[in-house]
């Protein structure tokens, strides 16, 4: 009786690769995955870059109210349109005393130089959309955050003081 040769070749022509669904399957669940985690990652990389915010607007904070025990007030004169005696209303990297990468800053006078309000609006990276205010009361404002305008009597990190 002849041997048959029809199982063995059966069997050569099964492959051990994958299959088109399980390639699509693996693809549909890496996505799914990647729509959870881009979201936080930005979300983290916003929260790292508004720091550089909070520190320099209290570093500059501090030294105003140095400057207003010299001055005795936070402007160098009743109609003057800088505070501290700064050059312009844009602060710079020296005026501040910190690092500017992710905002730009600026400081206006009130009160015939009796007050303040400085100002620090995102402008590069996860920052933009983000704006912060310190006054010369201390108190601390959101007025942009993640592009939308909002009314917030503290700094706004996550979405709620």
């Amino acid at each position: 009786m002849p041997v048959s040769t029809a199982p063995t070749t059966l069997r050569r022509l099964t492959s051990n690769g994958f299959t088109l669904i399980e390639v699509m399957i693996t693809v549909a669940i890496i996505a799914l995955l990647a729509s959870v985690a881009y979201p936080a990652y930005t979300d983290y990389v916003r929260k790292g870059q508004i720091q550089e915010a909070f520190t320099n607007m209290s570093n500059y904070k501090s030294k105003l109210e140095q400057y207003y025990q010299d001055n005795r007030a936070f402007a160098a004169s009743t109609s003057a349109t800088t505070c501290g005696g700064a050059a312009a209303t844009t602060l710079t990297t020296s005026e501040l005393g910190g690092t500017i990468k992710y905002f730009t800053y600026s400081c206006s006078p009130s009160n015939s130089g009796q007050g303040f309000t400085i100002t620090a609006t995102g402008s590069t990276g996860s920052a933009v959309g983000n704006t912060y205010t310190l006054n010369h009361n201390g108190a601390r404002a959101t007025t942009s955050f993640k592009g939308s305008s909002v009314t917030a009597s503290c700094w706004l990190i996550s979405g709620s003081c």
